[in-house]
């Protein structure tokens, strides 16, 4: 397969940050997203998120793939359903409970295989290590040592891992995403609900405070929003 530097994959979840980084691939690629289910709670709204971002972005090679393991290993509130899922107050330092174990590296050995396959040269990711729930498969040093693995284990070592977002505050990443045009109000990032978001995990809870530093109204429907009304 030969190189071709105008091909990009990106990792899209159906989140806030992942919209952001497909809107920058499509801006600056030929993308093409791939989207991991992996017996999550809101598996089937993240899907349907994923298949509107795609749409509004116009990026048509899509790759949907389903992932047992981690749903079969369990460990994590969100595969574990006799795990609770924390509210974003009762949380502490320690890594949270909705820590899904080494998630990430199973998602981009998916992203880089079909990179490999389609002679793209970037993968992208929208991990983020501040303003985030301190997951340790988000931090910089993780994607240099997953770029070296990648370097040496594919055939011609030409493909990056790129992490546009790692270093932003998520109020930036708001910012970013509204210069680009991301369709925020075609994401979901609840933890726990499909039907309007709980507003009170930890990543409703980040994702509000985003859309509030960045003076900005979160576009999707909040369950806890509506019930103090």
């Amino acid at each position: 397969m030969v190189k071709d530097s105008q091909r990009a994959v990106v990792l899209l979840s159906g989140g806030m940050d992942s919209c952001v980084c497909a809107a920058l691939a499509a801006r600056d690629h030929q993308a093409a997203a791939v989207h991991v289910s992996y017996g999550q709670r809101t598996e089937e709204r993240e899907r349907r998120a994923f298949f509107a971002i795609c749409d509004r972005l116009g990026i048509r090679d899509r790759l949907l793939v389903r992932n047992e393991a981690l749903s079969a290993i369990g460990g994590s509130a969100l595969t574990d359903r006799d795990i609770g899922i924390p509210e974003s107050r009762s949380l502490g330092r320690d890594i949270p409970a909705t820590y899904v174990p080494f998630r990430n590296a199973h998602f981009l050995s998916v992203a880089v295989s079909w990179a490999e396959v389609l002679g793209a040269t970037q993968v992208y990711i929208g991990a983020v290590e501040q303003d985030s729930s301190g997951y340790p498969d988000c931090r910089p040093e993780y994607y240099r040592a997953f770029n070296e693995v990648v370097r040496l284990g594919t055939k011609d070592g030409g493909i990056e891992i790129r992490t546009p977002l790692i270093r932003m505050r998520k109020s930036e990443i708001v910012r970013l995403g509204l210069e680009l045009g991301a369709p925020f109000d075609l994401t979901w990032s609840c933890y726990g609900r499909e039907d309007s978001a709980c507003g009170v995990c930890d990543s409703c809870v980040l994702r509000l405070r985003a859309f509030r530093d960045a003076g900005s109204a979160d576009p999707i429907p909040y369950a806890a929003l509506a019930e103090k009304v």
